[in-house]
């Protein structure tokens, strides 16, 4: 059983009961579900996960008024629920492991991963790493009758045209900068460290349009290609980049990997309307995205971000 199927079954058969018996007074205040840091909350544990923050729990959250009121009676009723669950008991802790299961504010969650307040400008957009955004809407909301979790997540999922625009422009710009030119040009100066870092950045760029062009946010490097795979467009390119990941000086191979990547780029931003250009080199696509931006401050700010 993964994470987020163990934290729903222990939230109907403990923690649901409990909210009925006991809060029945504020249970139409509480919301409850497994969502933020770790694989558990992406779906992607697995066997090698549990050596470390696997056990059984859920979220609860309350509004900031809430959680004075009688936030610290249901963090002492959370802490009396069995610490075994169908035959999981929490092994250990990480440095950076997870007490975001629990009793928390909705303000306390989110503010982890955007600040203060929501963003509201495309300037308070940008400054928010996708990866955190992907932290703050994934996992499952398993109950919310107030629904100010949820406003919140559904706010979150829906960035502005804009500011995806943008990022697509940078990330196809880098792509052809990296790949496209860069790559080659480095093994042939001899410089095979410079080459192996501009393929990597390559693949991670190439990545992120991909998640964009899908309207997804990318996670975090360690789960950025697994959740690749299961992109409708483009998804099956996580097997090309991982291709080249493997082998980072074979030359002839990868140029060829590289240019049809690209390829497949240029003609689903074609197919998406994002672009009209002809040809497989990436930078005129960056430039012509970019020109589709409303905003004209953003529209006319450098390609790159």
């Amino acid at each position: 059983m993964r994470g987020l199927e163990l934290a729903r079954a222990y939230y109907e058969a403990y923690g649901k009961p409990m909210l009925e018996r006991d809060f029945a007074a504020e249970r139409g205040r509480i919301a409850a579900g497994l969502c933020g840091h770790g694989s558990e909350c992406f779906g992607f544990d697995d066997e090698v996960s549990r050596d470390h923050d696997f056990e059984p729990g859920f979220c609860l959250w309350l509004t900031d008024e809430d959680e004075r009121a009688f936030g610290f009676r249901l963090f002492r009723a959370y802490g009396r629920l069995p610490a075994e669950f169908d035959g999981v008991t929490a092994q250990k802790r990480s440095l950076f492991g997870s007490d975001f299961k629990g009793v928390h504010t909705i303000s306390q969650f989110y503010s982890f991963y955007v600040g203060s307040r929501l963003p509201e400008t495309n300037a308070d957009w940008l400054s928010i790493p996708d990866f955190y955004l992907a932290e703050a809407t994934n996992g499952q909301v398993f109950d919310d009758p107030l629904g100010e979790f949820t406003r919140a997540r559904q706010y979150l999922l829906n960035r502005p045209e804009d500011v995806r625009l943008k990022k697509l422009g940078s990330a196809v710009f880098h792509m052809a900068q990296l790949g496209q030119y860069n790559y080659s040009r480095c093994l042939k100066h001899g410089e095979r460290a410079a080459a192996a870092v501009a393929l990597a950045d390559f693949c991670r760029q190439a990545a992120q349009a991909v998640y964009l062009m899908n309207k997804a946010y990318a996670p975090y490097y360690k789960w950025l290609f697994r959740g690749m795979r299961s992109l409708p467009t483009l998804g099956d390119g996580a097997e090309t980049l991982t291709a080249l990941l493997a082998a980072p000086f074979d030359e002839a191979a990868n140029v060829s990997r590289i240019e049809r990547f690209c390829a497949a780029i240029a003609a689903a931003l074609r197919g998406q309307g994002l672009a009209a250009c002809t040809g497989d080199y990436l930078e005129p696509y960056a430039y012509e995205i970019g020109e589709r931006i409303r905003d004209g401050e953003l529209r006319n700010s450098p390609v790159m971000l």
